[in-house]
């Protein structure tokens, strides 16, 4: 028995998801689909799945499951992406309490003679010592030119500094260190580039999705880093291959702006 769903695909800064909003689609659905349903050439085509629900301990509830169907944590770029999806059907105001598996994220929903401007998520705080996600005894498994440095977003990540990011081989080197022995559950890899003190580059290649055109708390991640270790400005312009986003980081909480928008919607066929 074939069921339809209805689902709606949105991008931020080239980051695209497929959305499925209140309807009888579990996680379960979403994690067996995910594969066909991102696929660029038979599917919908898209860097993954993201549900959006009731939460008990929030205003909604955010799930997202990567192209090869594995769940992730959190992502920036989808979570603006509901806050435009929310506000733009009414379904909720300027301010958005969102549940995801890294915790209760803030949107707020920046607009200008009711027109969305921008959305702002609270990403929360870094952390440079997660011993789940990062064993840097093992570090040393990493080639030596490819040594960058841990910041977890609550998902993990490697952010590599290089002088020109377009020389990298991502295709090649991301998927090698996205498995490293001292990322006990794989981890997102970042290559930057210092344009000036406020502006990066950064490709990403993430993890269970591969090459992606953008990835929100890989921007937050490399602009900590940036900021850390290298002592530059509290409010990084970060590029990526689908766009750029606004971070502030001031030493507590990260915010990561851009925009995002509604791409199509459509209805496409389950099997029960």
């Amino acid at each position: 028995m074939i069921r339809s769903i209805q689902f709606t695909k949105m991008q931020a800064a080239g980051n695209d998801y497929i959305y499925v909003y209140g309807q009888d689609f579990q996680a379960e659905d979403a994690s067996r689909v995910a594969a066909d349903w991102c696929d660029r050439h038979k599917g919908i085509g898209a860097d993954g799945i993201v549900l959006i629900n009731p939460s008990q301990i929030a205003d909604f509830r955010m799930q997202m499951f990567n192209a090869d169907g594995s769940e992730g944590m959190m992502c920036g770029n989808a979570a603006r992406c509901i806050g435009r999806y929310l506000y733009s059907r009414g379904y909720a105001g300027g301010d958005i309490a969102l549940e995801t598996a890294s915790g209760v994220k803030e949107l707020h929903v920046n607009s200008y003679e009711d027109q969305i401007v921008g959305i702002s998520v609270n990403m929360g705080a870094p952390s440079f010592s997660n011993t789940s996600q990062f064993l840097p005894e093992k570090e040393q498994d990493i080639p030596e030119d490819f040594r960058g440095h841990f910041v977890s977003m609550g998902n993990p990540h490697y952010v590599i500094f290089v002088k020109d990011v377009s020389r990298v081989r991502l295709e090649k080197i991301g998927k090698q260190l996205e498995h490293a022995s001292c990322f006990p559950a794989a981890a997102n890899i970042e290559f930057a580039q210092f344009i000036d003190d406020n502006l990066i580059r950064m490709r990403v290649w993430e993890r269970g999705s591969g090459i992606t055109l953008a990835c929100g708390t890989g921007a937050c991640a490399t602009a900590v880093a940036a900021i850390s270790y290298f002592g530059r400005g509290r409010n990084q312009t970060i590029l990526m291959d689908g766009g750029l986003v606004q971070v502030e980081w001031q030493g507590g909480d990260v915010i990561l702006t851009g925009d995002a928008e509604e791409v199509y919607s459509g209805k496409i066929g389950i099997e029960q």
